[in-house]
């Protein structure tokens, strides 16, 4: 009875140490949402615009990887045609397009430098801080969402940064009152 009783709490304690090496390399989810709906998210559904047969005479325009398509939906240009506008003239999305009103702008942000990958590297450090900040356990095990309390310590307060622009002497615009403070 006694070997038996040991012989069991091996295996499960082996069971546990197997599964516990199964999600190693995967990046963590921190927000758990799940749906109970068999239908599709309205927001992820997007129509575009209709297929055109080319015309064989003339040579296809060669591909651009991460480019604009002819059947991208243009929902400013298309605005603008429906006004009676020109829609050429409005300038498509990209790193290149940038508008009259923002040029100053972007000239000054990126006075010091731009740093190339920096998509990337903030990607990188994003899915390292949330391997380290992944939740305890039994969040995992019952697949609780850990987002908010694993992001807590960067984010901002709100409330305590209004109250120190008006202590500064800041024009600051109404509010709603902090919900935390009646409590």
């Amino acid at each position: 009875m006694l070997k038996a009783r040991g012989l069991t709490t091996l295996v499960i304690i082996a069971g546990l140490a197997l599964s516990a090496c199964g999600r190693r390399n995967k990046e963590p989810h921190l927000m758990n949402i799940r749906s109970n709906t068999a239908g599709p998210d309205e927001f992820t559904v997007l129509p575009g615009k209709p297929l055109e047969a080319p015309d064989f005479k003339a040579p296809l325009p060669t591909p651009t990887p991460g480019g604009t398509n002819l059947t991208d939906p243009t929902p400013k240009a298309d605005a603008v045609a429906a006004l009676g506008g020109n829609p050429a003239r409005v300038a498509t999305t990209g790193a290149g397009n940038i508008g009259r009103g923002d040029g100053a702008l972007v000239s000054h942000a990126s006075r010091f430098g731009v740093a190339g990958g920096i998509r990337q590297t903030l990607a990188a450090e994003d899915v390292d801080y949330r391997r380290r900040h992944n939740g305890k356990l039994l969040e995992r095990w019952f697949n609780l969402n850990t987002y908010y309390k694993a992001y807590k310590p960067l984010s901002l307060d709100q409330y305590r940064e209004l109250e120190r622009f008006r202590r500064l002497g800041v024009r600051t615009p109404s509010v709603p009152p902090d919900p935390n403070r009646y409590q």
